[in-house]
């Protein structure tokens, strides 16, 4: 067996670089999550009313990876992770002054920056975390995802301490968008230019036409069931960034303390899950891991759901965790592998990825004014079940699929995982 490529020390400091940002981004989104009780009490609004100050979440995500994936074909993705920095830092700025403040029009402002900022560096990041798979021939995705979930280990117990101690939620996110700008501005530097552009030449209109490309893409049979696959499961762990605090105080009665606890045990799982899942791809094969997960994330919301106990229900959010943490990074590595329009459809994945992880869930707060936030959660058991139907796509593609326009093997079509 061939040996993996040795990594020499600029590929070592970028990869490096992109599990800081990816750690801090995890920080700052779990910070916002934890305290969404506090602010919700704040600003003196229902389930219902929080769900439309999420959109401000929604909104700016779903223009942020819209315009993520043509930006980094027009300018790298360097440039594209600097600006989403840019924006993550103001937007978290924004929303502790209107949390101080109690403006909840400000708090929806903060999080439409903050949510442009995240779809902007997160699919920038998807698309060079995949640039450096393939250029080590190993799964790089699982762990720079899992930097993403120790980063919201680390956000939950934060605040967790701070809301245990009624510390100010304004002073809180300010200091962890100090935190976002130092660890951006290393990254930018660390990260090279150019990964992912595609000059315009000849006959290349279509290619690096932004939306256009994006689509076109989607004319693959087996893209879009990975694209319903990476919806799903993006579903389900958003589901839980959105709204675990407020499901196990408002659903099971539970202390505002005790649902920051719950949420970082889910963090916990999807940590461990991420860290821990490479060796089993490596053995089983995406397929078969991704369906496994699906199911066992299923079981955990199910018992959320359907259990009348909230320590069961605590219990089982580590089911819920450990099940969806591969399910992003998995089906993203499984998009790009061995073809010769990588960036696009990596792009294309991560846009529906973000799409449902930050947009979906926040419509659940207006199904839960109707029958409940316990009983909306059933949509996440629906939409688990079916991707664990169809996880054959992510299966290796023919020889024919890797192969480039002469017919010839795409390089690094070989490092595909079994």
């Amino acid at each position: 067996m061939k040996n993996p490529p040795v990594m020499d020390a600029a590929t070592r400091r970028r990869r490096a670089a992109l599990f800081l940002f990816m750690l801090a981004i995890g920080v700052s989104m779990a910070s916002w999550v934890a305290r969404t009780p506090a602010v919700r009490d704040a600003l003196e609004v229902s389930t219902g009313s929080m769900g439309l100050v999420l959109f401000g979440l929604s909104v700016g995500s779903m223009a942020g990876v819209l315009l993520s994936g043509g930006l980094v074909r027009r300018h790298g993705g360097r440039v594209v992770i600097a600006v989403g920095a840019g924006l993550l830092v103001a937007g978290l700025l924004v929303v502790a002054g209107g949390a101080a403040l109690e403006a909840a029009a400000g708090v929806f402002g903060g999080l439409a920056l903050f949510g442009a900022g995240l779809g902007l560096a997160e699919v920038a990041f998807n698309i060079e975390g995949a640039d450096v798979e393939r250029t080590l021939g190993r799964p790089v995705l699982p762990v720079l995802h899992g930097c993403f979930s120790l980063g919201t280990v680390v956000g939950a117990l934060l605040g967790m301490g701070l809301t245990a101690v009624r510390f100010p939620v304004g002073w809180h996110l300010a200091a962890v968008a100090v935190a976002v700008a130092a660890a951006g501005m290393w990254t930018v530097r660390a990260v090279p230019g150019g990964t992912g552009r595609q000059e315009a030449g000849p006959g290349a209109g279509e290619r690096t036409g932004g939306v256009r490309a994006q689509v076109a893409v989607w004319r693959d049979r087996r893209l879009v069931l990975i694209g319903l696959i990476v919806l799903a499961m993006a579903f389900a762990e958003g589901s839980a960034n959105d709204w675990l605090p407020l499901l196990m105080v408002d659903g099971h009665g539970t202390s505002a303390t005790a649902g920051s606890l719950t949420f970082m045990l889910f963090a916990v799982a999807m940590t461990t899950g991420r860290f821990a899942g490479g060796p089993l791809l490596v053995r089983y094969g995406p397929a078969a891991v991704v369906r496994a997960s699906a199911l066992v994330a299923a079981a955990g919301v199910a018992l959320v759901v359907f259990s009348s106990s909230a320590l069961v229900a605590g219990a089982a959010v580590v089911l819920w965790g450990l099940g969806a943490s591969l399910g992003f990074p998995v089906t993203i590595s499984a998009a790009g592998e061995g073809v010769r329009d990588a960036s696009a459809r990596v792009a294309a994945v991560s846009t529906a990825g973000y799409a449902a992880f930050l947009v979906g869930p926040p419509s659940l707060g207006f199904l839960a004014d109707r029958v409940g936030l316990r009983n909306a959660m059933v949509v996440v058991l629906v939409l688990l079940g079916g991707a664990a139907l169809i996880t054959r796509a992510l299966r290796t593609p023919p020889p024919e699929v890797l192969a480039g326009p002469s017919g010839a093997p795409v390089p690094g079509a070989a490092k595909q995982l079994p």
